[in-house]
């Protein structure tokens, strides 16, 4: 059995497991990245992520590194944060479930270049005492807006999940000084550039997912992060910065950063 699985990484398309270990990131076109948000396969393919987030434990990962970093934060009343390359929200919404026990009053920004959260996501954050504001716009227009303008405002958290992996080093260079920028915290979860990376990504049609899930899913892994490959991209001077930097669960890769000087 695992003779097979193992000639079957080697046949697929994709990076090799030798890439995997030794080489960088390599970064291919996702399908649905250039999909319109109404085709019914960028509908399936957002279905499929979330069920790709639960085997990967983004939810839990992420709710418990956001709970440290606010730990190590000002605390100065309610929280603002703001989560880049949202998506329809979903993944936000099972996270704030998490924390709204104890985190009332947040105001939860959900931005994306494509308007995917619709009038049932705001009542349901609603109900957890969270107030939804979408921002439609892409993100390097976002991290490029002169500091008067109303994009270039403050979070106490930036936080995303799977969605740097899609940047070149430059494009990540600019994000990441914007995020800095503009919070006291930054929470990053990521698909770790990994032999398990890869195993788990070519295993995916176990849950059903479309052949364009699947796709996408080994590219991400070949364009994943490793070691500290995303601390050596914050940008360097200006207030301490806290970094850590460490594989989380089976497949994903972690990354956060707290202000210093804050804590």
């Amino acid at each position: 059995m695992a003779r097979n699985v193992w000639r079957r990484l080697q046949l697929s398309r994709g990076p090799s497991a030798s890439r995997l270990t030794a080489g960088g990131r390599t970064l291919s076109p996702e399908i649905l990245d250039e999909l319109p948000a109404t085709d019914p396969r960028a509908i399936r393919s957002r279905r499929d992520l979330q069920r790709v987030n639960r085997v990967m434990g983004s939810c839990g990962i992420l709710s418990r590194a956001l709970r440290r970093a606010w730990a190590a934060a000002p605390q100065h009343g309610p929280v603002r944060i703001l989560e880049l390359g949202a998506g329809d929200g979903s993944l936000a919404l099972r996270i704030a479930k998490q924390l709204a026990t104890r985190w009332h009053g947040v105001e939860l920004t959900l931005l994306d270049r494509q308007a995917l959260t619709g009038e049932a996501m705001g009542t349901a954050f609603a109900h957890l005492g969270w107030t939804l504001r979408p921002l439609i716009v892409d993100v390097l227009e976002w991290a490029r807006a002169p500091t008067q303008q109303h994009l270039a405002g403050r979070w106490d958290i930036v936080l995303v999940n799977l969605f740097l992996h899609h940047f070149e080093e430059h494009d990540l260079r600019e994000l990441l000084a914007a995020v800095a920028a503009r919070c006291d915290a930054f929470v990053a979860c990521e698909p770790r550039r990994s032999l398990p990376g890869l195993l788990g990504s070519r295993l995916l049609p176990a849950l059903g997912v479309s052949t364009d899930t699947l796709h996408d899913a080994i590219v991400s892994v070949g364009a994943g992060f490793r070691d500290a490959e995303l601390s050596r991209l914050w940008p360097a001077g200006g207030p301490h910065w806290k970094l850590q930097e460490r594989p989380a669960g089976p497949f994903s890769h972690l990354f956060v950063a707290t202000r210093g000087d804050t804590a």
